[in-house]
């Protein structure tokens, strides 16, 4: 087996992104491809992820190694989809079996660890990582349309809208964008999710919240009062000092089931959040800060919580 010295591979790991490199990149080194043959053969400190792929390692690859390869493998143009192009975007699902990928619909390529669908409406990749992703309403009904099972199916969807990547209406408008098959389904589950508890912007919110010099709070929270009864619903609470936090909904909007004056008026302090104002974190962060003395400074009025199941309705 050819040998290479220490610093001839510490000079291929800094050209390497996750330790994965193309055939044709290791030979612009001047390693021959008997010699890079070798070194993937079982038992050798590489190994062959594609045919043309190599990970500069003996070990499993990991998630993003397999998605560096794999784009590698199929060249310029090729976008990631489906589940792997949620998560990328910060959607914690788990990894699916195989690799969602989109081409331009003139490509000819197989592999039995990929999907790849071909598609005359490529959409701009977003670049995160060094890797090209579908946008996240893309990637949600690119998986949406391949997903069988209804609860599986339904979370995908939900989730992108909750973790505030995207709204009902961008959902809808992809899915006339990319591929028609199972997208009828797509567009049923849509119009359900437009009635129910898919709240956008709480998954931002608690993103913001890990950079906010706050206690954690609780989540989906039903305020009651004394006796029990329900006053009121916020997205975050912090019970010690009966303060809340309602995100998506306009600061003066005092209508509705979301319970403003019945909250106040029991001694709650309620910080309210269009989703707009999410993008200013100091300015986000300086209310809730501020928010968070003045309840401390007080004495706690006599209201609890019980948690929801699901976000409040929006």
């Amino acid at each position: 087996m050819t040998r290479l010295s220490n610093l001839a591979l510490a000079e291929l790991r800094t050209i390497a992104r996750d330790n994965v490199l193309t055939v044709q990149e290791l030979r612009s080194t001047g390693l021959s491809p008997s010699a890079i043959s070798n070194r993937c053969r079982p038992g050798g400190p590489w190994r062959r992820l594609f045919a043309n792929t190599i990970l500069l390692a003996n070990t499993e690859p990991t998630r993003s190694q397999l998605l560096r390869a794999a784009v590698s493998h199929l060249g310029p143009g090729t976008i990631i989809t489906g589940i792997d192009s949620l998560n990328a975007h910060g959607v914690g699902l788990p990894p699916p079996p195989t690799i969602h990928l989109l081409v331009d619909a003139h490509r000819r390529a197989t592999h039995a660890s990929l999907v790849i669908e071909r598609t005359s409406k490529l959409p701009e990749p977003v670049w995160l990582n060094d890797l090209p992703y579908a946008p996240p309403a893309r990637a949600a009904v690119d998986a949406a349309r391949r997903e069988p099972d209804e609860d599986r199916h339904r979370d995908l969807l939900s989730r992108t809208v909750y973790f505030g990547l995207c709204d009902l209406d961008t959902l809808s408008a992809a899915t006339f964008a990319g591929g028609q098959r199972g997208v009828a389904g797509v567009r049923t589950m849509l119009r359900h999710l437009s009635g129910t508890a898919c709240t956008q912007g709480n998954g931002q919110a608690k993103r913001l919240l890990q950079h906010v010099p706050l206690p954690p709070p609780q989540w989906n929270v039903t305020v009651c009062d004394s006796g029990g009864r329900g006053i009121g619903q916020v997205d975050a609470w912090w019970d010690d000092i009966a303060l809340g936090w309602q995100v998506g909904v306009p600061a003066n909007d005092r209508r509705g089931h979301l319970g403003y004056l019945a909250l106040s008026a029991a001694g709650v302090v309620l910080v309210r959040t269009p989703l707009e104002d999410l993008r200013d974190v100091p300015a986000v962060t300086r209310q809730l800060v501020s928010a968070f003395a003045t309840a401390a400074a007080r004495k706690r009025p006599p209201v609890r919580s019980v948690t929801r199941l699901k976000p409040r309705a929006a």
